[in-house]
């Protein structure tokens, strides 16, 4: 094709166009070769070029992963291009050589009435051979990706044209749940504290509860989140259902059918002991028919000393029947459990009191106190337990959100998700599944949403994956893995999900609901101290070093007694607590972020009132928050 001298104007046409003081001046030749289409059957076309020496097209004007335009009448058909070949299977460096391009059909441009590029998914008419194709405007590939909604935000910038925001609604990004996917390395954290960043900032209502694994996140939010562990926090044991209460005993190990029938019949007895604030009268001992309205499974407190009283009584009745082995099994379990350091965050309080509604407030954040994200830091809970916690605080989340007829909306976010929702229906633990599960299929009616990080999608439940209708696809080099992302895209544009085993760390393939089309972005650069687990990094630099050593005892410790190291000792120790506020207070530490402590936490946090050694402050409501009112709507108007 014939070099053309062209206006400065008309070159800012082309995608790539650059103009300079002194092409202002002098007409220069358009940096634009065209094609012409020689094959379409309705999906796909394919276009015929010349490249080589006489062309004055850049050498990667046809490139595989660009989007380029067919003009159809007053229209144009963007396509994106997923092949590039030369028929005659060689190539000329000193002439012009014929190449195919093979693109896969995306949507139409058209001008409204006022002249706007607007952009749609359909193709009114389609190319015809001859048709005369070249690569997309810079103006019609902004269309293209032009915000859906008011309440979209840019994440980043076009991997094709830099000059081009990469925009998402933050509303359907919630709504409809939304994945991040991707091999290790490649920046997933680090997009999804972008993300989140960017939904707190246009959403101030959503609070958002993030399960870290590997505790990573404190230092990505410094001013937004309060973090726990195992080691400040008390997530009572009474909360927890009777088949996440069999998780824990059991240790994720099939339960004794008799022993569960047991928790079922005796919990229910001392969650009423507990309400009737009856200290030695057993039930079991008197003649009347003892009833109660609760169950195994209603959050209202019980003692464990009750439960352990009530089994004892019942093997005392049962002298030669066959259950009696299995109760006092039971017993054995518990007693296990109850003297295991780890397990504190769960059975460390020896005097048991209602703080249902501290618990809702630290981590759901109500009220928000200015931060609206709790990191839950899970490195420190035993293994055998992870999924039981996580199906109680998820199970929660749905049921607060019912309860406060969706004026609190919650983010759950599943960092590592594969770990406790598998593919494998057999493995895992089925609470959970079902709670996500909820979560996924009918939190968006409540306000109550999911976002799911993972780096095995493969190895992911695949209905709940398929609830989540915007999906960042990073790096996958697994086969299983690529698939699984590529059934999950519909319409124009699968061919883009070919460069997934390629694309470059921070760069992503983006489709679903919050998106006006499927595109391949950057995600927008975060400063250094700003990244997740830069705390880590900065200790492990450390240690390459040799400026940081951590004392053998110290290790031992932590072997022995895991995060609760400092607080273990041979004798108790007395601690005197004073009345402190109970929720996190707004001036809380800062840092790597507010780490609740037994310095600065509520009641239910502190390590004295979890070792039984005072007891907690009466819980007052403050103003504006009725986390009373939510924990009484979901104990007893929930089925």
């Amino acid at each position: 094709m014939p070099n053309e001298a062209v206006s400065p104007v008309a070159v800012q046409d082309g995608a790539g166009a650059n103009a300079s003081g002194a092409d202002s001046v002098h007409p220069f030749p358009r940096n634009r070769t065209e094609g012409h289409v020689i094959e379409c059957d309705g999906e796909r076309a394919v276009i015929a070029a010349s490249a080589g020496k006489s062309t004055s097209a850049s050498d990667d004007y046809w490139a595989v992963g660009q989007l380029i335009s067919v003009r159809v009448n007053e229209n144009r058909v963007v396509g994106l291009i997923y092949k590039i070949d030369a028929p005659t299977k060689d190539w000329d460096r000193n002439t012009d050589n014929v190449v195919h391009i093979y693109i896969e059909l995306v949507g139409e441009i058209r001008n409204d009435s006022t002249g706007v590029a607007r952009f749609t998914g359909g193709i009114a008419a389609y190319p015809y051979a001859g048709a005369v194709a070249h690569r997309i405007r810079a103006a019609d590939l902004a269309a293209v990706y032009a915000a859906s909604t008011d309440n979209s935000v840019q994440i980043g910038q076009l991997s094709q044209d830099r000059s081009v925001p990469a925009l998402i609604s933050i509303d359907k990004l919630l709504s409809r749940h939304f994945a991040v996917v991707g091999t290790t390395g490649v920046g997933k954290s680090t997009a999804v504290t972008l993300l989140l960043r960017k939904i707190i900032a246009a959403r101030p209502d959503v609070r958002v509860l993030l399960f870290d694994p590997h505790n990573e996140f404190t230092a990505a939010f410094p001013r937004d989140a309060v973090t726990v562990d195992a080691s400040s926090v008390d997530l009572p044991f009474w909360l927890f259902k009777l088949d996440e209460l069999v998780e824990v005993i059991f240790r994720g190990r099939k339960a004794d059918p008799t022993e569960v029938d047991a928790l079922r019949d005796l919990i229910p007895l001392a969650r009423e002991r507990f309400r009737r604030g009856e200290g030695g009268s057993s039930p079991l001992l008197r003649r009347d028919k003892v009833t109660t309205s609760l169950t195994a499974d209603t959050p209202v407190p019980y003692r464990m000393v009750d439960l352990l009283a009530l089994i004892e009584e019942r093997i005392g009745q049962l002298e030669g029947k066959a259950d009696r082995p299995a109760l006092k099994s039971l017993k054995a379990r518990l007693e296990s459990i109850l003297a295991d350091p780890r397990f504190r965050f769960m059975f460390g309080a020896k005097t048991v009191s209602d703080v249902f509604g501290d618990v809702v407030s630290l981590l759901f954040r109500v009220p928000q106190a200015g931060k609206p994200i709790c990191v839950f830091e899970m490195s420190g809970l035993p293994s055998d337990v992870v999924n039981a916690v996580v199906s109680v605080l998820c199970r929660m989340a749905f049921d607060l959100a019912v309860s406060s007829d969706g004026t609190i909306q919650t983010l759950v976010v599943c960092e590592e998700a594969h770990r406790y929702i598998p593919a494998d229906q057999n493995a895992g633990f089925f609470p959970t599944r079902q709670a996500i599960a909820r979560i996924a299929k009918e939190g968006r009616k409540y306000g109550v949403f999911l976002g799911v990080i993972t780096q095995r999608p493969g190895e992911l439940d695949q209905t709940i994956l398929s609830q989540c209708n915007t999906i960042f696809a990073m790096r996958l080099g697994n086969d299983r893995d690529q698939d699984i992302i590529r059934s999950a895209i519909s319409g124009g544009a699968k061919s883009t999900l070919s460069f997934l085993s390629s694309i470059a760390n921070r760069e992503c393939i983006a489709f679903g609901e919050a998106l006006h089309a499927p595109m391949r972005m950057i995600f927008e650069h975060i400063a250094q101290e700003a990244l997740p687990g830069s705390h880590i990094y900065e200790k492990q630099e450390k240690n390459r070093s040799g400026a940081f050593a951590q004392p053998i005892d110290v290790v031992i410790r932590r072997i022995r007694y895991g995060d609760e190291a400092e607080f273990a000792h041979e004798e108790p120790v007395e601690i005197a607590v004073e009345a402190r506020p109970l929720l996190p207070p707004h001036e809380a530490g800062e840092g790597y972020g507010a780490r609740v402590s037994p310095e600065n936490a509520h009641p239910a946090a502190s390590p004295a009132y979890r070792d039984g050694r005072s007891a907690a402050p009466r819980y007052e409501p403050q103003p504006g928050n009725r986390t009373g009112d939510f924990a009484r709507g979901f104990r007893f108007n929930r089925p």
